[in-house]
């Protein structure tokens, strides 16, 4: 929900200006670099004191200040919001988290929620919940804290890096919903909303309704239904939606700016992030821009999980990875390198994705990795190495960079059909985004002028 207030918020911006005190005042800020502990060094359940000291080993840093966006690069960004029953501790977990992607290039996005019981490796500790990285980096008063530990959890879950993250608070998210006058959404079923921190409740029946900031809330926060927690995410997507719509439909950017400082005075101290004001209003502008029908939507159910217990008798979800991957593909780059797909088309994705390629020959024809990368070139693959791999019968493509459409061109070119033969080994510090190596199926198989 959060980037949407977030978008919301400088929107308004878009349309004209603040005053001087909301730059001056500004307190959304980058946030420096984050370590991760080496293995084993950290107690997921300790807090720090004098019987659990921060541990002395160096750190590294996990999440970087991100560079200036292009407005053509792929944008993903980890929405999250904390569980209110821990929003007395000094280190909450998260009870929310969507992942948001924007493709600036084709003006498509999409976003994914990840349930908080996923069963994960949190870097530099052990297996645990996933809702617990936020709480690790905030008990051990890491640099950049919980969020960069989610984010960093996150992208080794996925496989896909992450260059900003939003957090809001339960109350400034009900104020910004207040000022937009609240959200319109379709309720699916009967359903009984609880006030958090109140005694109101209420029930709501299967309709339009619309609904104001603390009942907003309540909606999206709601467990009590057949789906449980899968429910509440698809509750939490169709919200963010109904900002967008909210915004456009009813012509709420003139509100906004209206009363832009006092949007600003009720929400900022409420959100966190690492979007810069210039960032937030490129984004803002951006995915305004993209239709409706273009924004998809998943949630990682029980189709890409097993359920199963942690060590110590706690209900978890236990991922699928190979079952996730193939959700975040669809999700994320969708098949926009498919047969309708005019030839200038597809090149002018590749160009723009720039993705750094090694061609490496794994068959028994002498000279296939020259010849491929020659052809590859001409179809605006930028190739950076041509080298020989061990043999191989089948070819094999590795992905180590966020390079979709190039992954998905490069795959339908060698007629890759086996998901062992993909392999996602994501890796920022890689020297390359793809590796090809190919096999004896390519030397038999291609095509190649």
């Amino acid at each position: 929900m959060s980037v949407l207030v977030v978008l919301g918020l400088v929107g308004g911006i878009a349309l004209g200006n603040f005053s001087s005190n909301f730059v001056a005042g500004m307190t959304i800020v980058n946030l420096p670099g984050v370590p991760v502990l080496p293995e084993g060094t950290l107690d997921p359940n300790a807090t720090p004191g004098a019987e659990n000291p921060l541990p002395t080993a160096t750190l590294q840093p996990i999440l970087e200040t991100p560079e200036p966006w292009d407005g053509k690069s792929r944008v993903n960004i980890l929405i999250m919001g904390l569980d209110a029953r821990d929003l007395k501790d000094t280190a909450p977990r998260t009870d929310t988290m969507i992942l948001f992607t924007l493709d600036p290039v084709n003006l498509t996005a999409g976003m994914i929620s990840i349930p908080r019981d996923l069963w994960v490796k949190i870097p530099g500790s052990d297996y645990n919940k996933i809702n617990t990285a936020y709480s690790i980096g905030e008990s051990y008063k890491l640099p950049g804290g919980g969020p960069a530990l989610a984010v960093k959890t996150v992208e080794d879950l996925l496989g896909v890096p992450i260059q900003y993250y939003a957090q809001i608070d339960f109350e400034a998210f009900i104020k910004f919903v207040d000022h937009i006058e609240g959200v319109k959404v379709n309720v699916p079923y009967r359903m009984q909303l609880d006030v958090v921190g109140t005694q109101k409740s209420m029930w709501i029946d299967p309709g339009v309704v619309t609904l104001p900031g603390e009942w907003a809330l309540a909606y999206v926060r709601a467990r009590g239904t057949e789906g449980g927690d899968f429910d509440r995410a698809q509750r939490q997507q169709q919200v963010i939606l109904a900002i967008r719509d909210r915004i456009l439909d009813f012509n709420m950017m003139p509100t906004l700016l209206a009363n832009a400082n006092a949007i600003y005075a009720d929400i900022s101290a409420g959100i966190r992030t690492n979007l810069t004001l210039s960032q937030a209003l490129s984004l803002a502008q951006t995915i305004l821009k993209v239709p409706r029908d273009q924004i998809k939507q998943a949630v990682i159910d029980g189709q890409y999980v097993n359920f199963g217990k942690s060590p110590d008798g706690l209900d978890i979800l236990r991922p699928i990875p190979d079952k996730i991957r193939e959700l975040r593909d669809e999700i994320f780059y969708g098949q926009t390198t498919s047969a309708s797909s005019n030839i200038q088309d597809i090149q002018a994705i590749l160009q723009d994705e720039h993705a750094n390629v090694s061609v490496r020959n794994a068959s028994s024809v002498a000279g296939l990795a020259e010849k491929t990368a020659e052809y590859l070139k001409g179809q605006g693959i930028n190739v950076v190495e041509v080298t020989d791999a061990g043999y191989q019968v089948y070819s094999r493509v590795t992905l180590y960079g966020s390079k979709p459409y190039t992954l998905r061109y490069l795959v339908d070119l060698l007629k890759i059909t086996s998901s062992s033969n993909i392999v996602y080994a994501y890796d920022p510090a890689a020297a390359v985004d793809i590796v090809v190596e190919l096999g004896d199926d390519w030397a038999a198989n291609n095509t190649l002028p």
